[in-house]
């Protein structure tokens, strides 16, 4: 099981990102490339998103894989999750040239292993010493590697998810799909139609410069969306980041779906046909939790971010456990019947199954939620540790959780507080029952907080 973070240098949560020609430059993919490619032999498959940096920096990678002798397969612009399950079906590692949700002017590098995962800390630790310490060698004409253009084998990714609902759940369904000009314009559309939807698009024309909207899919920038839900009568409208491993919904009254209740939804759903083990962050509302009890099944928690959820999936169910899903509170699900990773396009098809399994409103599921009260807030301080000790000898008298900064749990109300690793910032989590009592934990927290700033 994934446990503690530990601390990179060039990767993050999620791969290496930066402002192109400042942070990430074609020198620094070129030696990842050359890195990953001396550490992982054989059939490696590249991607990239639709930013206008993606062919510069995919061929820099390749450039570093086939000098160090590793074979090649190109496969055009994709999902993240689309080469992420190609990678676990035919190849022995991938990389992906995408700066996910960030603004146009970054992009950057995930890393993706045999069995599609994300690189885990303790492999990518000794990717970057490699980096720094230039520990790869690249090899002689005869031995460097072969390119093979593949941009077909998305389709295997589509028929993947299709295949999964053969009833075709979306006959009479009405869906309108904003890709924001990434590459899921080329495959959420043809998902849902192949399960029968009416689908409708916006922002559905691949574009680097995402002239829609940003590549994050905020509730401001998704007024569009929610316009066009309306005015079609569709049962929902679903979004993407800029590489489509989030979806985030719009209900049928033009309505934003906060992610957590969406994650609570479609854990709800699955909890009805089988029992076991939900895996997510502990940043991820209680309404999963009462959701998951309420079905009689279990939930395990992880340090934040995707990478995390999914090793611990696997190493669950290497142990026995019976694990049916996982994911974050921010639209990124994981289905392991499926893959382990994040999946917008198949997060967009299981709304489609929902709806039609339950006869009854995207509004009216959520209305049927556990009620619940999240507050997100941020903190300027560079003394990130110091107030983390504070706030462990301040509230040593409860219930504390350590998984991934500190966790403070005051009746049914918790607190997440964890320092940014990138930034000098103290970010703050509150999950309560209800708007009151989440801002009195608000209070209480910055009180003791502003004690050692």
């Amino acid at each position: 099981m994934e446990g503690k973070k530990i601390q990179k240098r060039l990767f993050g949560t999620n791969g290496v990102r930066g402002i192109v020609g400042k942070d990430l430059t074609p020198e620094l993919v070129l030696s990842i490339g050359e890195s990953f490619g001396s550490m992982r032999k054989g059939q490696i498959a590249v991607g990239r998103d639709t930013r206008t940096s993606g062919e510069t920096l995919i061929n820099a990678v390749k450039s570093g894989l086939l000098a160090v002798g590793c074979d090649v397969t190109d496969c055009g612009i994709l999902p993240t999750p689309a080469l992420q399950y190609l990678v676990k079906e035919q190849f022995d590692g991938g990389a992906m040239i995408t700066a996910s949700h960030n603004p146009p002017e970054y992009n950057g590098v995930k890393i993706i292993e045999s069995d599609g995962t994300e690189m885990g800390d303790e492999e990518t630790i000794k990717l970057e010493q490699r980096i720094f310490d230039h520990t790869y060698s690249t090899n002689s004409w005869e031995y460097v590697g072969q390119e093979t253009i593949a941009p077909h084998l998305i389709k295997d990714y589509i028929t993947a998810i299709a295949n999964f609902f053969p009833d075709k759940p979306g006959m009479g369904i009405t869906v309108v799909v904003d890709p924001g000009s990434g590459p899921a314009c080329s495959t959420t559309p043809q998902i849902l139609t192949r399960l029968g939807c009416r689908v409708l698009t916006i922002n559905g024309i691949m574009d680097g410069t995402f002239p829609g909207r940003l590549p994050e899919p905020s509730m401001d920038g998704l007024k569009g969306l929610a316009a066009l839900v309306v005015s079609s009568g569709a049962a929902f409208g679903v979004a993407h980041d800029g590489d489509a491993d989030r979806a985030v919904f719009i209900d049928e009254n033009g309505q934003f779906v906060e992610e957590n209740q969406e994650f609570a939804l479609v854990a709800d759903h699955i909890c009805r046909q089988k029992k076991g083990v939900i895996v997510t962050p502990v940043s991820t509302s209680q309404m999963v939790e009462i959701v998951a009890k309420k079905n009689n099944s279990t939930v395990t928690y992880t340090p934040v971010g995707s990478i995390y959820v999914a090793r611990t999936m696997r190493s669950l169910i290497k142990n026995g456990a019976h694990v049916i899903f996982g994911g974050e509170g921010n639209g990124g699900l994981i289905f392991p019947d499926h893959q382990f990773c994040r999946d917008g396009g198949m997060t967009a098809a299981m709304m489609v199954a929902i709806l039609a399994s339950r006869g009854q409103k995207l509004s009216q599921l959520l209305e049927q939620l556990p009620r619940r009260h999240m507050i997100k807030d941020k903190i300027s301080s560079v003394g990130g540790a110091a107030i983390l000790n504070a706030l462990k000898s301040a509230y040593s008298h409860g219930i504390i959780d350590e998984t991934d900064g500190v966790k403070i749990f005051q009746g049914n109300s918790w607190a997440l507080v964890r320092a940014s690793g990138t930034e000098p910032l103290i970010r703050i989590i509150i999950d309560a029952e209800d708007e009151e009592q989440g801002r009195a934990l608000q209070d209480d927290l910055k009180e003791t907080i502003q004690k050692v700033t």
